[in-house]
Formats: C-alpha cells, sequence, structure tokens
C-alpha cells in the first residue's frame, strides 16, 4: 500500500499536522504499508513554499489561497505510483470560502481515497454544507471520530450511513517514564497539578479554572494550575497577548496567583505524556457543546490521567461509564466541588485513572493505523465512488425539480425585484424592464413545458410592467423604484433588446390570442427604434425576437428587412475584428458574449443566410476553444474581460453568461443536430449545480433561487431575479432540448420545427 496524505505537516505548528505524521508513523509500523513510496501534500499558510522546513516525506506544497496549486497537487498525485490517498479535513486549512478550493483538489483526483473529518458542524451554512456533501460523494469513505459526527453527518447533511466510518482519535502509543523529569521538576514537586493544554484562546474557558480556584485552594493548599501551550497565532495576530494578561490578572484578584502557572510553549509529544502522567488532574473547560472532536481529551485519557470536563459532544462520549468527570458550562462552583472530592477521595481518584488508561488501550496509534489501513483496501477492492459524469443523453431524471418558489417570492404585483439580499427580495433596488422581459421568457417557457400554473398566473403581470414601462414614442425605460416612480427616460440598448426578444416570444408563443395581440401591439411599436440601435448585444437580443416574430409572421416584408440590417451590422463587425485565431465580433470578450453566435444562428434560421451561418459557427467554435477547460463551463469573467489575444480572467463569472451559453448550445445543436452541442448544452446547465471551477452549486436547492456569480473563492449568495431567471430558463431550455433529442432518436427522419 502506498499512500498520499493531505494536510498540514510539522514543523507547522497545528493540531491536524501532529495528526498526520502520527497516522502516518503508524501505517509505517505496518508490513502491508510501503513507507518508502509514500509521501505527504502539506498546506501552507502564506504563499512562501518554504515557509516551513518540512522532513523528506513532503513531496508537494500547496499555499493555502493558490487555487492553481490544489489542482497541480492532484496531477502530481494522479501521475506518481500511490494506490490511495488520505486527505485530513479542517475548513480553516483550506483556501478560498470555508476551505472551498480543496473540492478543485478532490474533483480532479484519479486515485481513490478516505477524507477524515475533524469538524462536524450542527448549523452548518450554505458553503460549508455543500462541501462537506461533495466531499462525502467523491471519497470511498468519510471517517469521523465520534458518534455524535456519525448523527449529523446522517440527519444535517444526508450522508448515507454506509458511506461513513468512526474511527476514534489515536493517541501516542507510550507508557509512563520511570523518571520522569516534570514530576522532578520545582513546578511540579511538592504540588497537585491540574493541568490544561492546547492553544489558548478565549473559546477555551480557562477563566472557568481560576475563579474555581479559591475554593480549591481553601481546602487544597498546595494546588498548582498548570496551563501548557502558546497563545493561538490568530490570537496574537489580533489580540497579541491581552487573554493570557487578562487571566493573570484575574487570578490576582482573586489571591490565587502563586496556584497558577504559564508553561508558553510548544511540546513535543514525548514531553507531553510526561506532563499528562505527572498532573493530578486533567481539565478541559471549555465554553460550549460544539466541539465534536477534541485531540487534547483523547491525548489525556490514552495517558491514562483522570479527566475532569464540561459536557461538549466529545467529552460525553469519551469520558462515559466512568472515565471522567463533567461538570456544566461556566460552573465553576461545580468544578470545584468535584475537583475537592477527587483530590480528599483517593479511592475515586484511583478508579477514574483506572478507567481511562484501559480504554486508552485501544486508542493507540498502532492499532488505530491498522483500522485505517483496512478502511483504504476497501477502497481499493471497491474503486473510487462513480464519478458524476454528463452522460450523452440528458439526464432529466437528475436534475433538480422544477420549483418557481423563489420566482413567487420576488415577484409582486408589480413585477419581479431586481435584487435579494440572500434568498430575501431588496425592495429599495425596486424593478427594471431588463428582468421582466426574462421573466416573461421564463413563464412562456415553462407554460410551454406543462401549463405551469404559476407561470399562467406571472405571465400578465411581466407583460403589464413591460407596458408600463413603454415610452409614448415606442422606446422602453428601465428602471422602476418600489413605489412606482419612473427612474430614467430611455433605457440601455440592452434593455430594449431584451424586451423585444419576450415579446417576438410571445407573439411566437402565447397561450391565448389574447396575449399574442397584445405583444404584436407592444412590439410594433417599438420598430422605429430599430435602427437607432448602436451597439451589438443590443442589435443581437434584437435579432432573436424579430426571429421569433418571424416564425409566426414569415411574410412580413418590413421586419425581415429589419433583421437583414442588424444581422448585416453584426457580421461586418465580425470581419471588422477577425485576426489569425481571433474569432470574434469586438476586440474583447465582455459579457453576455454567446448571445451574438446565438443571433446569427436565429437569423439564419428565419432567412436561411449562410454568411450568419458560417460566422456563428466559427465564433462558437471560438468560445468553446478556452470555455471549457478541466471538463466543465469557464465562461468569461468580468474582472477585465478577456482582450484579444490574451486570456479567460475566469471570475468572477456571471449566471447571465452560462444562460446564453445553454441557449446557444441548444440552438446549435437545433440546427446541426450535432451530439457535440448538446453536450456541451449539457456540461454548460451543470455550471449552476457545482460542476464549475469551484465545485460549488449556484443553485440553491433549499430556497429554489440561484446565487449571483460565481467568485474566485466562493459564491456571491444573493440570489437576484436576474441569476435566478438565468437558471430557469437554462432549466428549462434542457427539458424542451430532451424532448428534442428523443423525438430525433426515436424518428430521425422527422424534421424539427424551426422556430423551436
Amino acid at each position: 500500500m502506498k499512500i498520499a496524505y493531505i494536510s498540514t505537516y510539522p514543523p507547522r505548528e497545528c493540531g491536524l499536522a501532529t495528526f498526520n505524521q502520527n497516522l502516518v508513523n503508524a501505517l509505517s509500523l505496518n508490513p502491508a504499508y510501503n513507507s518508502q513510496k509514500s509521501f505527504v501534500v502539506a498546506l501552507n499558510e502564506s504563499d512562501d513554499v518554504n515557509e516551513h522546513d518540512y522532513p523528506n516525506e513532503v513531496k508537494f506544497v500547496i499555499r493555502q489561497q493558490n487555487q492553481k496549486d490544489y489542482i497541480d497537487a492532484a496531477d502530481f498525485i494522479n501521475n506518481s505510483d500511490i494506490d490511495s490517498c488520505i486527505i485530513e479535513h479542517e475548513f480553516g486549512i483550506y483556501g478560498g470560502n470555508s476551505g472551498v478550493f480543496l473540492l478543485s483538489l478532490i474533483n480532479r483526483l484519479k486515485k481513490p481515497f478516505i477524507t477524515i473529518l475533524h469538524t462536524v458542524l450542527k448549523e452548518p451554512n450554505f458553503m460549508q454544507q455543500t462541501i462537506i456533501k461533495e466531499i462525502a460523494v467523491k471519497s470511498s469513505k468519510v471517517v469521523v471520530m465520534s458518534k455524535k459526527a456519525v448523527m449529523f453527518l446522517t440527519s444535517i447533511y444526508q450522508i448515507p450511513k454506509a458511506s461513513i466510518k468512526l474511527i476514534e482519535h489515536g493517541v501516542p502509543d507510550l507508557e509512563p517514564v520511570p523518571n520522569n523529569e516534570i514530576v522532578q521538576s520545582a513546578l511540579f514537586t511538592d504540588r497537585k497539578v491540574l493541568f490544561t493544554f492546547g492553544l489558548i484562546s478565549r473559546n477555551k474557558g480557562l477563566e472557568t479554572v481560576i475563579k474555581a480556584l479559591p475554593e480549591i485552594v481553601a481546602q487544597h493548599p498546595d494546588v498548582l494550575y498548570v496551563i501548557l501551550g502558546n497563545t493561538h497565532p490568530g490570537v496574537v495576530k489580533h489580540n497579541g497577548e491581552e487573554y493570557r494578561d487578562s487571566l493573570k490578572a484575574l487570578a490576582k484578584d482573586l489571591g490565587v496567583e502563586n496556584n497558577i502557572a504559564f508553561v508558553n510553549k510548544f511540546v513535543s509529544e514525548e514531553e507531553l505524556h510526561q506532563y499528562l502522567t505527572a498532573c493530578y488532574l486533567y481539565i478541559t473547560p471549555y465554553l460550549n457543546e460544539a466541539q465534536i472532536t477534541s485531540g487534547t481529551l483523547s491525548y489525556a485519557i490514552g495517558a491514562g490521567a483522570a479527566v475532569v470536563s464540561t459536557p461538549y459532544w466529545h467529552a460525553q462520549e469519551l469520558l462515559a461509564d466512568n472515565r471522567g468527570k463533567l461538570f456544566d458550562f461556566k460552573n465553576d462552583a461545580q468544578l470545584a466541588t468535584i475537583v475537592n472530592e477527587l483530590l480528599s477521595d483517593k479511592d475515586k481518584y484511583q478508579k477514574l485513572k483506572q478507567n481511562a488508561y484501559e480504554y486508552g488501550l485501544n486508542l493507540r496509534w498502532p492499532a488505530i493505523g491498522s483500522v485505517y489501513l483496512n478502511v483504504l483496501n476497501e477502497a481499493l477492492a471497491n474503486g473510487k465512488r462513480p464519478e458524476r459524469v454528463t452522460p450523452p443523453i440528458i439526464d432529466v431524471e437528475g436534475m433538480p425539480a422544477l420549483n418557481l418558489d423563489h420566482i413567487s417570492l420576488l415577484t409582486d404585483d408589480t413585477g419581479i425585484i431586481q435584487h435579494a439580499r440572500f434568498g430575501i427580495p431588496n425592495l429599495k433596488e425596486g424593478y427594471c424592464i431588463d428582468d421582466n422581459a426574462r421573466a416573461l421568457i421564463m413563464a412562456l417557457m415553462a407554460i410551454e413545458q406543462d401549463k405551469n400554473p404559476k407561470a399562467l398566473k406571472f405571465m400578465p403581470v411581466y407583460l403589464s410592467f413591460i407596458q408600463y414601462m413603454q415610452t409614448d414614442d415606442g422606446n422602453f425605460r428601465n428602471f422602476l423604484s418600489f413605489n412606482r416612480n419612473y427612474l430614467d427616460e430611455i433605457g440601455s440598448e440592452d434593455s430594449f433588446g431584451r424586451t423585444i426578444w419576450s415579446l417576438g416570444y410571445l407573439v411566437c408563443s402565447a397561450p391565448n390570442n389574447s396575449y399574442r395581440e397584445f405583444g404584436r401591439e407592444l412590439f410594433s411599436h417599438a420598430i422605429p427604434h430599430f435602427k437607432e440601435l448602436k451597439y451589438l448585444r443590443g442589435r443581437a437580443n434584437t435579432i432573436i425576437g424579430l426571429s421569433y416574430y418571424l416564425c409566426a409572421h414569415p411574410g412580413d416584408e418590413l421586419i425581415t428587412k429589419e433583421i437583414n440590417m442588424l444581422a448585416n451590422s453584426l457580421t461586418a463587425s465580425y470581419q471588422d475584428n477577425k485576426d489569425g485565431d481571433w474569432h470574434w465580433f469586438e476586440d474583447i470578450l465582455t459579457y453576455d458574449n454567446a448571445i451574438l453566435p446565438l443571433a446569427l444562428l436565429h437569423h439564419y434560421e428565419v432567412t436561411g443566410n449562410t454568411t450568419s451561418y458560417k460566422i456563428a459557427m466559427e465564433s462558437i467554435e471560438f468560445l468553446n476553444s478556452f470555455s471549457f477547460e478541466n471538463g466543465y463551463l469557464n465562461p468569461v469573467g468580468n474582472a477585465g474581460w478577456m482582450k484579444k489575444h490574451g486570456k479567460n480572467p475566469i471570475y468572477d463569472q456571471q449566471a447571465i453568461e452560462t444562460m446564453a451559453m445553454v441557449l446557444l448550445y441548444a440552438k446549435t445543436f437545433e440546427v446541426t443536430k450535432d451530439d457535440k452541442y448538446l453536450n456541451l448544452m449539457h456540461i454548460s446547465y451543470e455550471w449552476f449545480l457545482g460542476k464549475n471551477s469551484l465545485h460549488i452549486p449556484l443553485y440553491d436547492f433549499e430556497t429554489h433561487g440561484c446565487a449571483d456569480g460565481l467568485q474566485y473563492n466562493s459564491v456571491n449568495r444573493n440570489q437576484g431575479a436576474e441569476s435566478t431567471l438565468a437558471y430557469f430558463i437554462s432549466h428549462l431550455a434542457i427539458l424542451k432540448a430532451a424532448e428534442a433529442e428523443y423525438e430525433t432518436l426515436s424518428s430521425p427522419l422527422v424534421e424539427a420545427d424551426k422556430c423551436s
């Protein structure tokens, strides 16, 4: 067995680093393990790969906040001859929001792996829950160290119990030293030592023990409370030694300054074991129950120490059956009573120590290491869990059900509200015609799909909003305040074009004549403004609207003339900017890029213009050339855009960009019947569901909204109308394409409806 370990590693001073090294050493004792060819991938806090002087077993270093390092690490492991991997997980050691960069590694990893979860949260946020679920899907097993963690994973994260393995925290395989230097030190001589160790921070509750000291010292004046450990680096960075100094001041105020000692250093396991066997009582006074695993508590039990603790989750399990004593959070009086009792009753004290020692024998690293090796052998025997691969035929059953609850939440009797804070409508931002035009398109698609009753209810709201925003000369305003005051006189060309798109689609596919006639009236009133359009995206959106109109009225010569005029301006711009391998309409790719070739495909459909078709296909292949690195969609990011002959900036990625790609490939498949574009459409749609560079879904399965964008280290958790509509339009386009594909496969000679 050859293993790659992914975690922090000494000399970095970190609990996971020590755990990881212990696991490496424990497995190295097993004859079925190849220590020569196994290696460690270590996590660094800073961008300096030489931050730590690592031992030889560390073969690759990941800089925590450098996402490319995670991808490179996966490639490094894939190209090695190791058999499997062990990943230690704690949210704080990986980069990105809640450590999301780890998903870049595991989604590229081709070796089977198990993941050890050192933290399982009872109330995870969206990112934390999503990350743990993704880890569980990809891992052969997830390992936790307490029964409570198993319960959380099954009930809160919906992870199958069969995917979870309970392995308790390992402890050093050490016996008491005959000549313990700590016992003989001046600090411990003639003292009954109460002991706490670990990185110091306020959540450790050390003040509770200090407050209990006066009552303890009154009965046992020889008691000394020893606190071993450095202050947590994050605490030092922000507050220096303020907390440690406050503890010293508290002890002085209570008159027990001579009964407390700080040992401010990070000790080896051997020295720690000497402290644990030298102390009289070990105390963990944490302030709340939310501690699923405590390495320090496990170490104390492993050393056979008598333990007194607050009832946090791990303590409740580990100290059961009289292996330790529990006191309530922040209850210094109760703690003092328990300590005084144990200091006075030798039999109770010795029984506690004996129970802890006997239980700790089962936790020693050689035994725990063998359990891990067995789990890895199972992973190898079973192979890696199945990849979620895009099927060649769209898997409708695997898609989320169509749920328009969030659309309902955003829609009032005026229209659809632009923005939301998380999933809550932000009324201060009011409305825009852009979103109401998209909402009308979405509603029409949903009605076509299954006569969706909510969409039928929404449609007159969106349509009346568009009518309210049309000016006397046929143009359209864009923005409306929540109290229904106009905020502009003339909207943007983009918003004009999207509105024409929605009205053209309405004329083509309205559910009844009343809506169709109303839409045609608004559409006709806007015709004089087509020739005034100057910008490509305004023209492209308008072309799409005109193409739908012509599907219903193919003999309309005026609209045919208008669409040809607008399409010629796009093809002319393409010819002006095409240069070598730069096959695009401008010297930069900005936003809503796929709309440009999509418009030309629509023009080709209704006119048969082969120039539009040729340019559309050339520009589509150009988009393809940089949009699908690593097997998922990377739409053009808005951080500087993509300049001529430059690189795609990747972030931030917007939902409307992805929607445009989905619609583009849907139309290309309709026109060409080439399954390649069906697959690209499906891959693009899966961007919403987590097949993206962060491997995090933007579609929220709880609210049924869609996050506003994908950032370099997280998602924008706001769920406004633009992004949510982009998702549902994409979702409905996928369903329609699946039906078209089925018809093509069933009856290949049947010609598809050109206006579909």
